[in-house]
């Protein structure tokens, strides 16, 4: 594929992605946290839920889409971390929806050009993500990107280069990050 082919094909993934993806079918998901935070990254889970997301286990991470977002969780006004390895099984086999550390930072690393969607990493970390719940707290949930209050279901949130997302269940932080720095080749 030419560089030109490519640049034309991210353009038109990411101009016409305004219809709404499946949800994520949480009832179907083995294991979902139904606890306070913190909720750890449950690996052992993860082969049985990659099917009802739309996830695949690759052999190395992709190449063909590579983007970076950053998510800031709170929950009753205190900072929830999103903890590392989500996305990643016992070193045999990585998704391309996935996190390294605790920074915050999602990685999309695809061999396709597709849409993913912020439910993903969610739905295989086992935390519940709707218009209404952010794992077992239910009511009050907000969210921003880049700063800009949003509507709807984060969890159909498509995973853009660069996005600061904040989600907020219960009690709003006084003070809320708009932008994220991102490292060096990020």
């Amino acid at each position: 594929m030419t560089r030109f082919a490519l640049a034309f094909a991210v353009f038109v993934l990411l101009t016409c992605t305004s219809a709404q993806a499946a949800p994520i079918p949480w009832s179907q998901l083995p294991g979902l946290h139904r606890d306070a935070p913190p909720w750890p990254y449950q690996e052992a889970r993860l082969p049985a839920r990659l099917q009802a997301i739309g996830l695949e286990p690759l052999t190395a991470e992709g190449q063909v889409l590579h983007i970076h977002q950053h998510l800031d969780l709170y929950v009753n006004g205190k900072h929830v971390v999103l903890p590392a390895g989500i996305g990643i099984y016992d070193n045999s086999f990585i998704t391309e929806v996935h996190t390294h550390d605790t920074t915050g930072i999602i990685h999309v690393e695809s061999p396709t050009v597709r849409t993913f969607r912020l439910g993903q990493i969610f739905a295989e970390w086992g935390v519940k993500l709707t218009a209404v719940c952010v794992g077992a707290y239910c009511g009050h949930v907000h969210w921003w990107v880049n700063g800009k209050a949003q509507r709807g279901d984060p969890g159909q949130l498509s995973l853009r280069e660069h996005q600061e997302i904040v989600i907020t269940a219960g009690r709003v932080p006084a003070q809320l990050p708009r932008a994220y720095a991102f490292p060096f080749g990020y």
